[in-house]
């Protein structure tokens, strides 16, 4: 049996990464395809545990780091390798890129230490198609002060932050161009539904 397809959604809070996950979702199953929607932190139950004490209690910034690739690796294990392995198309709204632009862009985290833990966890496995859904940081700002009445950790933080996790998010596209996309956030959904169109069909 062939292996799936593999696609990873990333952006800053407030990109419209997460309305643009669930129209994916429901475009490839209407392409016939049997596809896995997941998420990170979570995706497992060990996973969700770990989601809720990292988007509500502050830790270290290295606690932070380790407990996603914790819960990513129970992920990777329990539900990405095996439906990958099925044949089925996993759509992951976050991966691994969120550690490099949050806890390393972000955070300031050692780009060196993220590298050793994600070859570490992650061994030969990237996504086939990471989307970066990207925009100005005041546009994302006011997407999510309009959509969310209780932030969290993460949601909280101040601009400055953003601005640095959006740089890395740049880099990262710049790093992996044969991976990468990046795309307009800005434009309306309809207008970014046509682009992912157009690129999944390539896969």
């Amino acid at each position: 049996m062939a292996r799936g397809h593999f696609i990873s959604l990333e952006g800053i809070d407030g990109a419209g990464k997460s309305t643009q996950h669930g129209w994916l979702v429901e475009h490839l199953r209407g392409q016939g395809h049997t596809v896995v929607a997941t998420r990170e932190p979570g995706g497992t139950p060990l996973g969700e545990k770990l989601r809720a004490l990292l988007l509500a209690d502050p830790m270290h910034l290295e606690t932070e780091a380790l407990l996603m690739f914790a819960a990513r690796r129970e992920h990777i294990a329990q539900v990405i390798e095996p439906a990958l392995a099925r044949g089925d198309w996993v759509v992951c709204d976050r991966f691994v890129d969120a550690s490099f632009a949050y806890q390393g862009g972000g955070r300031g985290l050692s780009w060196k230490k993220l590298e050793e833990l994600a070859a570490w966890v992650l061994g030969d496995l990237q996504p086939d198609l990471t989307l970066i859904f990207d925009a100005p940081v005041a546009i994302a700002q006011q997407r999510l002060h309009a959509a969310t009445s209780q932030p969290d950790r993460f949601e909280q933080e101040q601009a400055a932050f953003f601005e640095r996790v959006r740089a890395a998010y740049l880099r990262l596209a710049a790093e992996n161009p044969a991976r990468v996309r990046l795309i307009d956030a800005t434009q309306t959904p309809g207008a970014i539904n046509k682009v992912l169109e157009t690129i999944v069909a390539t896969l």
